[in-house]
């Protein structure tokens, strides 16, 4: 990653690791694309690679993450879809050109022509938060428990009961702050 930069939150579902670009949302949020080059580079680590992003294209991503983050959130405690956030997703997933390839192991991943541009890309990612917004996947939306947190991710474990986006930030975040809560209650007996 470019130094002076947060690092990305990888994810293997499309739409919510893109919403995770802006973290922390209820605390000190964390924007991880601040700049037109950072979004060129996550959409590269996430197979969508562009030759370049203006800042028109960075306002478009960053409308179209909130837009995704927004019916994720619906989605996930049932509520109904906001009528503008599906609007933004439906004209990003109309405006993007990406054709669909299957693979060797036989995974779908999309592809980009050769002179694609951001809005391409977009068009990736709208067409992944539709797919699980409209629950055409196995698995489940759900919020994580972190109340600075409440970034909306895919649950595609057994049980569908996940409580939190990555259990390496904000669980690990979350199961530390129990455990001093507990030894400030129970102090252990001086030695």
């Amino acid at each position: 990653m470019r130094a002076g930069f947060p690092d990305f939150r990888l994810g293997t579902v499309l739409a919510t690791s893109f919403t995770g670009t802006l973290s922390e949302r209820h605390g000190d949020a964390v924007e991880r694309i601040p700049t037109p080059q950072r979004l060129v580079d996550w959409l590269a680590v996430n197979g969508l690679a562009v030759d370049s992003c203006t800042t028109a294209q960075l306002d478009l991503a960053r409308e179209l993450r909130e837009s995704v983050h927004a019916a994720a959130t619906a989605a996930a405690t049932q509520d109904a879809l906001p009528a503008s956030a599906v609007q933004v997703i439906n004209e990003c997933s109309a405006r993007g050109r990406a054709a669909a390839v299957l693979t060797p192991e036989g995974q779908r991943r999309w592809r980009l022509g050769s002179a694609s541009c951001v809005e391409d890309a977009l068009g990736v990612i709208a067409a992944d938060a539709i797919s699980i917004v409209a629950g055409e996947r196995d698995g489940k939306l759900a919020l994580c428990a972190s109340p600075t947190c409440q970034a909306a991710f895919f649950d595609t474990s057994r049980s569908r009961t996940r409580k939190w986006c990555d259990m390496n930030t904000c669980g690990n975040r979350q199961k530390k702050a129990r455990f001093n809560a507990n030894q400030r209650r129970n102090p252990s007996p001086a030695e």
